[in-house]
């Protein structure tokens, strides 16, 4: 069964079947075959028109939050320098996937060299964990913003900001390094036939003739390293948070507070519900055809980018004016 694409997805260890025909006898190949959505062939022009409709949109909407917080002043603060830090990353994993599978589909383009498919590979799983960490900063800023308002500007300060986000980084890329490594070192003896429309890692290393018993143990080790300590801390911070807010002593007040986390709670359901989803089909969905794990990996990686600014854009209301203004000055 086909692997999904997420590096902190416990279901992507599971196997994929791979037809006996597609193995040949060649040692390691220069190049790997990209099959797009298998079984799907012949709808692939009609995929790509969503596909091609949510990448534009995730580009039009991470780079004018990225505008908006540059050209505002009032938006120079931790939380939108977090959410800067989101639409950076968003727009990198869209464009690390999304141009070779619209040529797969419209120029029928498979081919992609070896070591671009690692870098591939290492691109969409170091940016996926480094989007989990920024999730978890910015749930630690709405902790401090409403637990400890009067301390927020000296306990989140440029210089914390800067060690928060050095420390996303390093993170993600550094439990990462490996998963290039070591698919590097195994020979490709049977096939160079890759069943997806992206260089997912399981879906890489399983075409070895290796024993990969390494890389599947420290894929699951990662997922779980970084999945479960940052579900596990952004539900610890929004406990202390929802404590705080049922504490105030109005209803308007309590609607008021718990309205500034909003957009951030909308942004981690899209996050993490698609792996579990996807982890429940794996797990339990037996019958499941091969492509509708790959359309879900493909959509994984394409539709959170494209929400995250739209979600941001409405319920935040400095966002919101200020783009109102931008084309209103425009528009005069």
């Amino acid at each position: 069964m086909q692997e999904t694409p997420f590096c902190l997805r416990v279901g992507h260890l599971l196997p994929y079947s791979m037809s006996d025909s597609n193995t040949t006898d060649f040692t390691n190949p220069s190049t790997f075959i990209l099959l797009g959505i298998p079984g799907l062939e012949a709808a692939h022009i009609w995929i790509s028109i969503p596909f091609c409709t949510m990448y534009a949109i995730a580009l039009l909407g991470n780079f004018t939050i990225l505008f908006i917080v540059k050209i505002e002043p009032r938006l120079h603060g931790p939380m939108y320098y977090f959410l800067c830090m989101l639409a950076v990353t968003d727009l990198v994993l869209s464009t690390c996937i999304l141009p070779k599978t619209l040529s797969i589909f419209w120029f029928n383009s498979r081919e992609i060299n070896f070591s671009a498919c690692l870098t591939q590979m290492y691109v969409i799983h170091c940016f996926s964990a480094m989007v989990s960490g920024i999730l978890v900063a910015m749930a630690f800023d709405r902790y401090v913003a409403i637990c400890h308002p009067l301390r927020h500007s000296t306990i989140l300060t440029n210089p914390m900001m800067a060690k928060t986000g050095l420390a996303v980084v390093l993170r993600g890329g550094m439990l990462v390094l490996p998963y290039p490594f070591l698919a590097r070192r195994w020979p490709y003896c049977r096939t160079n036939i890759i069943p997806h429309s992206y260089c997912e890692h399981i879906a890489v290393v399983k075409l070895a003739c290796a024993d990969i018993t390494v890389s599947s143990y420290y894929g699951l080790s990662v997922a779980f390293l970084v999945m479960g300590l940052d579900v596990f801390s952004i539900t610890v911070s929004y406990i202390q948070i929802l404590r705080a807010i049922f504490s105030l002593p109005t209803k308007d007040a309590r609607h008021k507070t718990f309205g500034t986390c909003g957009s951030h709670l909308c942004v981690i359901l899209t996050f993490y519900i698609p792996p579990l989803f996807s982890f429940l089909t794996h797990r339990f969905g037996h019958n499941v055809p091969q492509y509708f794990h790959i359309l879900i990996a493909n959509t994984y990686l394409l539709v959170p980018p494209m929400l995250n600014p739209i979600i941001y854009g409405v319920s935040t209301k400095l966002i919101r004016d200020r783009l109102i203004r931008l084309f209103t000055h425009k528009g005069t």
